[in-house]
């Protein structure tokens, strides 16, 4: 996905890996999450459980800490942010997944 902010995927990716590793098990704004063996090599599979659509897996590689979408998803728990703590971080950095949410290579709720 390009973005008018080249940054933008890799702030976004950053601040999802850091809201996995600090959140407590009391966290509300965290979705604990069990990968299941179908989801692999498909990680768009874990975005539309947990979120209803499949546009959020980078959020998903974030959470699990994975360095490529090739990389094989293991079967362990992971920390996902909720849908509307997603959104706190993809206006804070710039970054936006769900394709009607873009337009001319940017968030169409961004400053242009």
């Amino acid at each position: 996905m390009i973005d008018r902010d080249t940054r933008a995927a890799k702030s976004f990716y950053r601040e999802v890996r850091l809201f996995a590793e600090r959140a407590k098990p009391w966290d509300t704004s965290a979705i604990f999450y069990e990968t299941k063996p179908d989801e692999m090599y498909d990680l768009s599979l874990v975005s539309r459980r947990v979120y209803g659509r499949r546009d959020e897996f980078l959020a998903v590689m974030a959470a699990a800490g994975l360095d490529t979408v090739d990389q094989p998803l293991p079967q362990k728990r992971i920390v996902l942010p909720s849908d509307g703590q997603l959104m706190q971080i993809k206006r804070r950095t710039g970054f936006e997944s769900i394709d009607e949410l873009r337009e001319d290579f940017a968030p169409v709720w961004a400053d242009r």
